[in-house]
Parts: C-alpha cells; sequence; structure tokens
C-alpha cells in the first residue's frame, strides 16, 4: 500500500515576516521570526525532510526519485511542479510580479508561477495589492517607479479569513502587513520587485529591484491566459494546480483521493484523523501531509480545516 507521509517544513526568514508561524504553528523554535515556512518543497533551496514511515529522516527529493510514480502517472523525476508555503507577513512585502513559463524559459529559469493565496487569517485592516488600477499601463508605471507614486496605481482589495485569490503569472501583486496565507504556486522562486518602500536589510543595504525584468512582464500580462475556476469547496483551479478547502467541522467527514494525482493535505486550523485501510494518522494545525498518487482511499474526520491540492490537467 502507498502510505501517507508527513513532510517537515523548510523555514525562511525574511525582513517582513513574524513569530505566528513559530507560536501557533509549530515551527522553528518558540520566539523565532519566519517569514515562510515551505510545506511542499522540492528544490536546490529549500528540500523537505520526510518525518513518518520508512523514509523518515530522508529528504523529499530521495523519496520521490526513488518513487517517481508517487508524484503522478506522467511525471519522469524532473523538475517537480508544485511549492506550497505557509506566509506570515508581519509587515508588508514587495510589490511584485512574476514571469510566465515562456518568460522564465527566455530567462533559463526552471518555471514561471502562477500561484493562489488562501487567507487563513487576517487582522481587521488588512488589505492587498492586487493588479493595477484599470486602465493602467506599463509605461505609467516605469514614470510611477521614477516619480515614488507607484502606490498610487496600485488595486487594494480588503481581505478576511477565509477569502482566496488567484494571482496569475504578470499580475503585480502583494501582500500586506497582517496576514497569513497558504500559498499554492508553480515550483519558481523568481520574484521581480517593483518597488520595496526603500527599506534597507540589517546590513543597510537596500533590496535589489527588478524593474525592467517587471515591466516586461507585465507587458504581456493576458488576464485570460490562464484563467481560475472555484465553487465554495474548489477555491482554485487551473492548469498547475487544483485546491480544495475541506472544513471539517461543517462535514460528518470528507474522503481523499489520490488518483493519477498526489494529494498534499495542509491542515491551517484546528485538526484531524485520517484513516487508509487500517492504518491512522493525526493530522495537527501546521501539519503537511503528501498522499502519494495512485494510493488508496483516505478518510478525514475532526474539527479542522485542510487545503488540499492536486495537480492541474496540464500535469
Amino acid at each position: 500500500m502507498r502510505k501517507p507521509i508527513r513532510l517537515k517544513g523548510v523555514n525562511k526568514q525574511i525582513i517582513w515576516g513574524g513569530k505566528r508561524l513559530a507560536e501557533e504553528y509549530g515551527k522553528g523554535t518558540p520566539g523565532e521570526s519566519i517569514a515562510e515556512s515551505w510545506e511542499l518543497t522540492c528544490r536546490p533551496d529549500g528540500i523537505n525532510t520526510v518525518a513518518s514511515g520508512k523514509y523518515n529522516g530522508r529528504s523529499f527529493e530521495e523519496y520521490i526519485k526513488e518513487n517517481p510514480s508517487h508524484v503522478s502517472g506522467s511525471f519522469d523525476g524532473g523538475h517537480f511542479p508544485l511549492l506550497i508555503k505557509l506566509i506570515d507577513a508581519e509587515a508588508d512585502l514587495s510589490i511584485q510580479v512574476h514571469p510566465d513559463d515562456a518568460y522564465a524559459a527566455e530567462k533559463g529559469l526552471d518555471a514561471g508561477k502562477t500561484e493562489m493565496w488562501y487567507i487563513v487569517d487576517a487582522a481587521p485592516d488588512a488589505h492587498i495589492i492586487y493588479g493595477l488600477k484599470e486602465g493602467v499601463t506599463p509605461e505609467q508605471v516605469r514614470s510611477a517607479i521614477e516619480a515614488g507614486t507607484l502606490e498610487e496605481l496600485m488595486n487594494y482589495v480588503p481581505v478576511k479569513k477565509g477569502d482566496c485569490f488567484f494571482i496569475p503569472a504578470g499580475m503585480v501583486h502583494a501582500i500586506c502587513h497582517g496576514i497569513l496565507i497558504a500559498e499554492i504556486q508553480q515550483n519558481s522562486n523568481t520574484t521581480y520587485r517593483v518597488y520595496d518602500y526603500n527599506r534597507r536589510q540589517p546590513d543597510g543595504s537596500l533590496r535589489q529591484l527588478h524593474v525592467e525584468d517587471a515591466l516586461a512582464v507585465l507587458s504581456r500580462f493576458d488576464p485570460n491566459a490562464c484563467v481560475s475556476k472555484s465553487d465554495d469547496q474548489l477555491i482554485a483551479s487551473c492548469p498547475f494546480f487544483n485546491v480544495i478547502r475541506i472544513d471539517l467541522s461543517e462535514a460528518e467527514k470528507a474522503t481523499v483521493q489520490a488518483g493519477n494525482s498526489f494529494v498534499h493535505l495542509l491542515c491551517v486550523e484546528g485538526s484531524a484523523t485520517m484513516k487508509q485501510g487500517l492504518h491512522t494518522y493525526e493530522i495537527k494545525k501546521g501539519d503537511s501531509w503528501f498522499i502519494p498518487a495512485g494510493s488508496a482511499t483516505c478518510k478525514l474526520t475532526g474539527d479542522g480545516t485542510v487545503i488540499a491540492t492536486t495537480l492541474g490537467e496540464q500535469k
């Protein structure tokens, strides 16, 4: 039987991060400032460690190299397709944009970056930057960067716990302070910063901006190129990923079936019990579980909220 495995997150310290991931989600050490916890990752700058079963203590990279069919029926053992994070924004993130696959290929990068956000929690006044105001052009963005007025061109959207946002490659965006999110994305760590509020790093230097690349990506943005569809449970669906919210407090149980794609489970609230055949697994808030493609049905019970992710159809 192909059994689920628990994954240990990879913590990232960035200047805008807070302490909630350590204090509420069991990441790192108590009191540690953690901006991101990479909950599903297999890339040179972050690889999960398996934390259960026969692969306990080994890297997730070793696991999938030895078991490529556990990713999907068509996975060839190459570039792992997804990256899933918990992000704690104590301060504003930079205003940024990501390339699509075509631009990434031109630049010799591993992949473009289309993503979605599930708002795990948010302060009462929380908001995000979600695209440009209607009618704004890349040329106006360039002029605003030079004049220091870029923030005036941004589209600000208030957010609350449970909201979902789809961010296709080429859409300018930013997570603002007071928000904790689960981010599901293509497996890329390429970010083109447009503006960073003139913040300085611990050594006193300004963070690097990538204005020319960002403007090039913005000029190619096609809002219809990767359209997300969703309903109450299916909160995002595109060629790269499908994301489902499982709210166990509203259901007696939920069934999870890993068919041609793996299923990744991220518990963002409460707790759950997962049963597969005669095996039982306890899932607590902050836990990350990988259910192999082609494995037997898993049943979830409890009072938690779980974000379940599978590969999109193109994979």
